[in-house]
């Protein structure tokens, strides 16, 4: 049985050689993500393209997500590049200081408004927790702070304040002109980072169609206050992301795993895709296998279900960027041989509000009882397999389309499997026969197995999926209509 859970990696520096591509896709890579907060826009470009262009050699579909930076708060840089504070040392965060002017006593900041949304008592954590601050007061644009937790500090690292609270716009003008880099590379997903609330998605949205941009949309959830609009914020997206390292730094790591399954389940609840990030391999960055806690942190996941993890430096900057996709799929695919993962998902409370998404949940409580081999889901854009893929089975669904567009979306998809096929004929037999033939070609069925195909009478019109049939293998031949 092929992996359900997907594996989305970040490629960077570390993944432009040819060779190196090519590993991590034989190796199992379903989707890329393009960090946005590093590069340039040619550079991203080329970076999608080249990977549309191996992946095409190995008849693979790899999906691509841009990734928005978002208003990642940071200090500036030092004059010597890196400096060490010590508990109890002063220190001021200057929204006023000169980009490279930085010392032991000071820096400038990348957000002038920093100063307006602190106050004497807030704590604030430097380079995801690693230096504490604590402040003082703040006087201008100055915010004097006495060190709890010292350490080294270099160049450009991350601020959050603990408990959320910034007041930061979640779309910057970088992101504005990044958005339409990600509508010029035909992104499949656009990443939102450090959404608030459902009007952030929906700008982010409304930016994208402007740009020209069809790309779904995934929010990130990495501030504190998303939490508050948690179910509007995912009701907006197309997907959402648990962002765990700017959203641990702000609610703290031991709230972390809570909230992980909480977000999970919300987004299965709504139908949406949910992906789990940061650090889910992180010793692979300069290491060839993965820690215990890692293996077991990549199975809690996929047991939760989620439908894709993530992997950031592990990929774009590590060393072993085929190999951490090997074990990947590995923890994986052991995980979801756990009865857990298999068993039937009963949503008897759901009331349909389509008929393409009744057709869609009656065809997985059908295939979980009936002992069915494979389900063929003949879409136009992708929504029937995904209604199908949030009932929890262990039957794989293969989402069979003309569209390119919906095959690399559904790459996302947890259990879905994309298949290049073009309705050819207007009758309805003969279109079954060719689903079967298709699945019978990449060994997902053989004689003897029950099949379900969906599609709608009107073939070709996005939203019509009317239909359900059962076939047995060996029959198909004769199956009508």
């Amino acid at each position: 049985m092929p992996r359900r859970t997907k594996i989305v990696a970040t490629i960077g520096p570390a993944t432009d050689e040819p060779h190196v591509l090519d590993g991590m896709i034989k190796a199992g890579l379903d989707v890329v993500r393009v960090n946005f907060s590093h590069g340039d826009p040619d550079e991203h470009i080329r970076r999608a393209e080249n990977v549309r262009n191996r992946s095409r050699a190995f008849g693979h579909q790899v999906g691509v997500i841009a990734d928005l930076q978002g208003p990642k708060i940071r200090i500036r840089r030092f004059r010597d590049g890196k400096i060490f504070l010590n508990k109890d040392d002063h220190f001021v965060l200057d929204a006023n200081l000169d980009t490279n002017a930085g010392t032991r006593e000071r820096v400038g900041l990348t957000y002038e408004g920093l100063p307006g949304d602190v106050t004497r008592g807030d704590t604030l954590l430097l380079d995801d927790g690693r230096v504490v601050l604590w402040v003082e007061d703040v006087t201008g644009h100055e915010v004097h702070c006495r060190v709890v937790v010292g350490g080294e500090l270099s160049n450009n690292k991350g601020i959050n304040r603990q408990s959320g609270g910034l007041s930061a716009a979640a779309i910057t003008d970088k992101d504005r002109s990044d958005i339409e880099v990600a509508a010029k590379m035909d992104a499949d997903y656009l990443a939102v980072s450090f959404p608030r609330t459902a009007d952030d998605i929906n700008l982010a949205r409304e930016l994208l169609r402007q740009a020209g941009g069809h790309a779904g949309i995934v929010a990130k959830i990495e501030r504190a206050e998303a939490l508050d609009a948690l179910e509007e914020i995912i009701e907006a997206a197309d997907a959402v992301m648990i962002a765990r390292g700017d959203l641990g730094v702000e609610i703290g790591d031991a709230e972390l795993p809570a909230v992980q399954k909480r977000i999970i389940k919300i987004a299965r609840s709504l139908d949406r895709v949910v992906i789990t990030a940061t650090q889910m391999m992180q010793s692979m960055i300069e290491n060839p296998i993965p820690t215990r806690a890692e293996v077991f942190d990549v199975a809690n996941a996929v047991l939760d279900g989620t439908d894709a993890v993530m992997l950031s430096a592990e990929t774009a900057t590590g060393k072993y960027p085929a190999q951490v996709i090997e074990a990947m799929d590995r923890i994986c695919v052991s995980a979801e041989r756990q009865r857990s993962t298999l068993a039937s998902e009963r949503r008897t409370h759901i009331r349909f509000r389509r008929t393409d998404e009744a057709i869609a949940k009656a065809t997985m409580y059908t295939a979980n009882s009936l002992g069915v081999k494979a389900i063929a889901a003949l879409t136009e854009s992708g929504a029937t397999p995904l209604w199908m893929s949030r009932i929890s089975s262990g039957i794989p669904i293969y989402a069979m389309t003309r569209h390119i567009e919906t095959r690399r979306k559904v790459t996302l998809y947890r259990g879905v499997y994309p298949v290049g096929f073009d309705v050819t004929s207007p009758i309805h037999a003969e279109v079954n026969r060719e689903a079967i033939d298709e699945l019978m070609r990449r060994g997902a069925v053989r004689d003897g197995d029950l099949v379900i195909i969906t599609k709608g009478d009107l073939m070709g019109v996005h939203g019509g999926t009317n239909a359900m049939k059962i076939i047995q293998v060996g029959e198909h031949e004769i199956v009508q209509g």
